[in-house]
């Protein structure tokens, strides 16, 4: 059996003030970048509008197509080419086309297409995609993410007050805090899109994030049990030392995954891949340098009254 990092002896608590001031700047800088590329962008699913993928059998010239769409009635549509000169992206989410998705979903889809023919001609492009959704599709679509959001740092917080003691539940609250703000701060970083595929990434952060914390703080609970004694700061890293071969065996394999996901899928699932990377980054960080150092000092604040045990000799 492949054993690495076996017996490492790191004193990872001694770092946390570094810790804390990389990701506070990190998240300052994220958040600030609205500065200079505006807030959050949403896509169609939650603006409503109409999205297209087209395919052209030869490579269109921008300039028409950008006319051929305004001729359309669709104004201010932002046109984008991606993957080869032949493959173009129409995405029409301004007030007037969002309006019109009332009357008909593909209203403003089938008026586009009807333009771009008389343009090119018949048979000159393929609709490879097409999305179409009306403003009060895109209202619950927004508003059913929200929820989803709420219910699942609800649901994190019953299973945390019901698996641990109040003073774990506070640290793994905490530490899940960390990774969301940090996350949608990376999301604002790279001026991602908000959509269905990066909630989703948003929600299973969550999850990964907690589960590594639930593992090291598992180990914390079993080496206070097998020595009674121990200063909590000598049993905190030493529990995430125990833990570290398993941490780094699956969080290298799970990134492999997202990375080639990153580096080959597809511009709809690469911001799931994204965000994906970066939490599987974040939940490892915020489980060493953020759950157990608030711990630690939850403990020091309101130690057990039962217990005899010193907090740190080195806090």
């Amino acid at each position: 059996m492949l054993r690495i990092l076996h017996d490492t002896k790191i004193d990872f608590i001694k770092h946390w003030r570094g810790a804390v001031i990389v990701t506070a700047a990190f998240i300052v800088l994220g958040f600030g970048a609205s500065a200079w590329n505006g807030w959050f962008h949403y896509s169609i699913e939650f603006t409503g509008g109409t999205l297209m993928q087209l395919e052209f059998k030869e490579a269109p010239d921008a300039g028409r197509l950008r006319g051929a769409v305004e001729r359309a009635g669709v104004r201010g549509a932002e046109i984008t080419q991606y993957g080869g000169p032949t493959t173009y992206s129409v995405r029409a989410q301004g007030a007037e086309a969002v309006a019109e998705q009332a009357d008909g979903a593909a209203i403003v889809a089938g008026r586009i297409s009807d333009a771009l023919t008389a343009e090119f001609g018949e048979g000159s492009f393929t609709v490879v995609d097409r999305m179409a959704v009306g403003p009060r599709v895109g209202a619950e679509l927004r508003r059913g993410a929200l929820i989803a959001v709420l219910i699942s740092f609800l649901v994190t917080l019953t299973y945390l007050a019901w698996r641990f003691e109040w003073r774990f539940g506070v640290a793994a609250v905490i530490a899940t805090a960390h990774d969301i703000i940090a996350t949608i701060a990376f999301i604002k970083l790279l001026d991602l899109e908000i959509s269905l595929t990066v909630i989703a990434a948003v929600l299973t952060v969550i999850g990964y994030s907690l589960n590594d914390t639930i593992i090291i703080f598992d180990r914390v609970r079993e080496n206070l049990r097998k020595n009674r004694r121990e200063v909590l700061y000598d049993t905190l890293n030493r529990s995430v030392n125990e833990t570290l071969p398993r941490s780094v065996l699956t969080h290298g394999t799970t990134m492999a995954s997202t990375v080639a996901l990153l580096l080959l899928a597809g511009p709809v699932i690469r911001p799931f891949a994204w965000v994906m990377t970066f939490g599987i980054f974040t939940g490892t960080f915020s489980s060493i340098f953020v759950a157990s150092p608030i711990l630690l000092w939850v403990e020091k604040k309101w130690p057990r009254a039962n217990t005899a045990r010193p907090v740190a000799a080195r806090a």
